[in-house]
């Protein structure tokens, strides 16, 4: 092969590689738009949840330039790990109140109970507000069912409504549990507790009831009774029927429930705004969970179990 063609072949192979070097250049562009495309397009999305966030989470209903009758729904089981929670329920109740244009508030309850803590809460904290704001009326609107906590919620309104339908009382407290003690005899399987305190393992499933666990267990249900009792004898006053049954856990329709005196009439959210608020216009301040509350509490929980992974193993 001469010299010529050797530079001709030489010549070749350069430009092949200087087709070859544009087109990776260019392919790297290519992908650094798309990069830049799909990272702008993910953020615009963070973004627009964000934003959406902000606007139900912010003080929107304190905006509100005209008369209306605040609502509150307390849906589900009360729990803090529901959206029936006191925090929740607690930061609408007091938007609600510091409200100057709130007439009236609804409590719109749907409820078959649930922690007598978190009821708790929230009872006392609707007696301070109605202290503290004695011009604006709190109504209880009961919808298909407002049993033991959600009435220890409802006891605290001025008056309580429901349908003639609703399921309402059942004021009482309850500890549930099951006992294996048979079975475990009969399966063969060995029942090994370790504890320290003598009474740490105390209501073993596993081991037959103790005469002096039960007895702890029933004055401790006894006294948490007894306030449920307080706060709806508070609550409801000369109204209720001198019946010892209103406080033995059973439940009853809302027509049996009025004259009881447990309810004082049959009316939906819309008519007690409409009739007896006298501004039909409602602005509800129910605090519920979105979806930025839901992936918070996803991310903690995972880097907090990130953590421990870390720090203890």
């Amino acid at each position: 092969m001469n010299q010529e063609q050797q530079n001709q072949n030489l010549s070749m192979e350069q430009s092949l590689l200087n087709e070859l070097a544009r087109e990776l250049l260019l392919e790297n562009k290519r992908a650094r738009r798309w990069g830049i495309f799909f990272k702008g397009l993910f953020g615009l999305y963070l973004l627009s949840f964000f934003i959406v966030y902000l606007i139900n989470n912010s003080d929107v209903a304190g905006l509100t330039a005209s008369q209306h009758t605040a609502l509150i729904d307390i849906n589900g089981v009360i729990s803090s790990t529901t959206e029936a929670n006191a925090d929740y329920v607690v930061t609408g109740l007091r938007k609600a109140f510091e409200n100057p244009n709130t007439k009236g508030l609804i409590l719109r309850i749907n409820s078959p109970g649930g922690s007598p803590v978190q009821a708790g809460y929230i009872n006392d904290e609707i007696s301070r507000l109605k202290d503290k704001y004695p011009d604006i009326p709190v109504y209880a609107v009961i919808s298909d069912m407002c049993a033991s906590g959600g009435y220890y919620i409802a006891a605290a309104a001025d008056e309580i409504f429901a349908n003639k339908a609703s399921v309402v009382g059942s004021i009482g407290v309850v500890m549930a549990g099951f006992g294996f003690t048979e079975a475990i005899d009969k399966l063969g399987v060995e029942r090994r507790l370790l504890h320290a305190g003598s009474n740490k393992g105390f209501l073993d499933p596993f081991q037959p009831l103790k005469h002096d666990e039960v007895e702890h267990v029933q004055v401790l249900l006894d006294d948490i009774h007894k306030q449920f009792i307080d706060v709806v004898k508070s609550g409801r006053g000369d109204r209720l029927v001198d019946d010892e049954k209103l406080f033995s856990g059973l439940i009853w329709t809302g027509e049996e429930s009025i004259e009881l005196g447990l309810v004082d009439g049959l009316a939906s959210a819309s008519q007690v705004a409409r009739d007896i608020i006298g501004v039909e216009d409602i602005v509800d301040y129910t605090r519920r969970e979105h979806f930025l509350d839901q992936f918070a509490r996803q991310i903690g929980a995972s880097l907090f179990h990130s953590l421990i992974e870390f720090r203890f193993w």
